[in-house]
C-alpha cells in the first residue's frame, strides 16, 4: 500500500464501530483488565478498550498508524504503543489479545511461534478475539492481484483453524464469506474465520 492509501485507510477507520465479537469478549473478562491490540491501526479498538477499563499494549509496524495513535492517546498512562511486528513484539501478560484482520500479515514461517506467544501471554481464563485468513480469500491467491498489498500472508483451511484452537474453549466461531469491492474499488472475495476463544482457567 502507498502512503496515501494507508492515510486514507487510517482516516476511514479511526472511528469505526466496535465489532460485536470484541464487545462480547470484553463482557467475558473477569479480573485484571490488560489487553494487547495487535496491529492497532488508527486506534479504534484502543479507544473502546480504554473506555472499558483496560490498560492497552498496542503495536503496529506502520509509522503513520503509530503517529495517529500517539496524537490520539497522548497523555494516557493506560496506552503503551510500540513499533513492532508479530514476531518482534514482547508480549506482556494479558487478559485479552485482540488481533482482527492483522494476523493475516504474520509471515507464515513465524506464525506457529507467534501463535504460541499469544497463548502463553494470556492469563488463565484470558481471551483471544480476532480473525484468521481463509485460503479462498483473494488476498491469499497467488499472482498479480491489485487487492493484494502484502507479499506473504498466513492463510488456513478450516481444519487448520480448528486444530490450532484445540487448547482453547471456543466461545464464538464464524466463517465469513462475501464478495464485493474494497474501499479502493477493487473486486475482492473475502474468506475469514472470526474467533473468540478462552484459554483454560487452569
Amino acid at each position: 500500500m502507498s502512503d496515501a492509501d494507508i492515510a486514507q485507510y487510517l482516516q476511514a477507520t479511526t472511528d469505526r464501530p466496535t465489532r460485536d465479537d470484541l464487545k462480547f469478549a470484553v463482557s467475558r473478562i473477569d479480573g485484571a483488565r490488560t489487553a494487547i491490540d495487535c496491529g492497532c491501526g488508527a486506534g479504534a479498538d484502543i479507544s473502546y478498550l480504554l473506555d472499558s477499563g483496560f490498560r492497552v499494549y498496542a503495536f503496529d509496524m506502520d509509522d503513520q498508524a503509530l503517529s495517529v495513535c500517539q496524537g490520539r492517546f497522548q497523555g494516557s498512562k493506560d496506552v503503551v504503543l510500540s513499533k513492532a511486528s508479530f514476531e518482534t513484539f514482547d508480549y506482556p501478560a494479558a487478559s485479552l489479545v485482540v488481533a482482527d484482520a492483522s494476523l493475516f500479515f504474520c509471515p507464515p514461517d513465524h506464525f506457529n511461534t507467534v501463535w504460541d506467544n499469544i497463548y502463553e501471554c494470556l492469563l488463565p481464563g484470558g481471551i483471544f478475539c480476532g480473525s484468521l485468513l481463509g485460503r479462498e480469500d483473494t488476498m491469499a491467491q497467488p499472482g498479480d492481484n491489485p487487492s493484494v498489498f502484502w507479499p506473504h500472508v498466513s492463510a488456513f483451511d478450516q481444519s487448520d483453524v480448528e486444530a490450532i484452537l484445540r487448547p482453547y474453549e471456543v466461545l464464538r466461531f464464524k466463517v465469513h464469506r462475501s464478495s464485493g469491492k474494497t474501499a479502493g474499488g477493487v473486486p475482492h472475495s473475502w474468506h475469514i474465520f472470526q474467533i473468540v476463544a478462552r484459554k483454560p482457567a487452569s
